[in-house]
């Protein structure tokens, strides 16, 4: 089978650090945890960096930590995974949907215009995919209703936006390490920002709410165990010190995919001269006389595996029944949009020989 996404990490590379480690008994809250977040601080040039279990995680603390509360409404990009709205649900919040762009799958500022009410409490910008497009025109909306601004960055480590990467733009940033990203540690996450004054929530509230008061550990209020391992750590670090020349080869791919497929009708995510794309997910808009889950299961087929670009929030089950604000773009979009490979050494010309047999 022909994988959507193969890690960028070998056993080869750890094997040493992953020795040293078994050897200490020390497998967490130890160097290569705290040398993880300075890679991330460094890489992203965001001021503080705290590690999380996914970006789940990292998106719930980070409405904790803006007080979010039962019956605030936070807006959320409506083309995305379903953690980006369950995290606001599960607080007792509301997710207002927020319709997106078809060319760059990402929030459009005058939808977030029209949903901002009394009750709005914070946005939820999400990377479509790792694109950042219209990041900043949606931070000045934010800035100027007075909005905190939280960046889905679930898939978006590596790109950037007017040379500034993500991790650095929002109020707070919320990355995933999970085996589909191009940055993988298993499981995981990170949380990035900028403001001193979110330090002692994370700090405590990721430490099961301790503290050390004058020499004494106390537990000051009630936290979390959302900790990363110093063996997931270390594959982390790896990556990141090789990330640059990972969005570098996937670029290329993402090149050698549009030659053979654009001709054929198919339409890659946009992204402007302004952005740093990391081509986290290759999802091109199928052409609309064909039907994107029969293409799907004749690639699967010829052992190739793909999928859907990601979903409809608003048009899920459970949001329609409970809010019936179904985003037509986004709907849109989860029909007609398909993933496909993307690695080194990915036989791009297999694939897209096997795609023009189905045309």
């Amino acid at each position: 089978m022909i994988k959507l996404i193969k890690p960028y990490i070998s056993f080869d590379e750890v094997e040493n650090e992953f020795r040293e480690i078994f050897e200490s008994g020390w497998f967490t809250k130890g160097k290569f945890v705290e040398a993880f977040r300075e890679e991330i601080k460094t890489y992203t040039g965001a001021k503080h960096a705290y590690l999380a279990t996914s970006a789940t995680t990292a998106l719930t603390m980070a409405l904790k930590a803006l007080d979010i509360k039962s019956g605030d409404e936070v807006i959320v990009s409506d083309f995305s995974f379903p953690a980006t709205a369950n995290v606001v649900e599960d607080l007792g919040a509301i997710p207002v949907f927020a319709d997106v762009s078809l060319e760059t799958f990402n929030m459009l500022p005058e939808e977030l215009e029209t949903k901002i009410s009394p009750k709005t409490k914070a946005v939820i910008f999400v990377d479509a995919l790792g694109n950042p497009s219209g990041i900043h025109q949606i931070k000045q909306i934010c800035q100027k209703h007075n909005l905190p601004l939280i960046e889905d960055g679930a898939c978006a480590i590596g790109s950037s936006e007017f040379g500034v990467r993500c991790g650095n733009i929002a109020d707070i940033t919320c990355f995933s390490f999970h085996p589909r990203k191009l940055l993988t540690t298993g499981e995981g996450g990170a949380i990035t920002f900028n403001d001193d004054k979110f330090v002692d929530f994370f700090e405590i509230k990721l430490n099961h709410g301790a503290k050390i008061e004058n020499g004494k550990f106390d537990f000051i209020d009630f936290g979390y165990n959302y900790r990363l391992p110093e063996l997931q750590c270390v594959m982390g670090i790896k990556q990141v010190q090789k990330l640059d020349d990972i969005v570098e080869s996937r670029n290329l791919i993402r090149d050698e995919y549009r030659k053979h497929l654009e001709s054929l009708g198919f339409e890659i995510q946009k992204v402007s001269d302004d952005i740093v794309y990391n081509v986290q997910s290759l999802v091109f808009k199928i052409p609309t006389h064909i039907t994107r889950d029969e293409l799907i299961t004749h690639l699967k087929a010829n052992d190739i595996e793909s999928t859907i670009g990601t979903y409809c929030l608003s048009g899920g089950t459970y949001y329609a029944k409970k809010y019936n604000d179904i985003q037509p773009n986004a709907k849109l979009l989860e029909k007609n949009t398909i993933t496909l490979p993307c690695y080194d050494g990915v036989d791009v010309k297999f694939i897209t020989t096997k795609i023009k047999e189905y045309l």
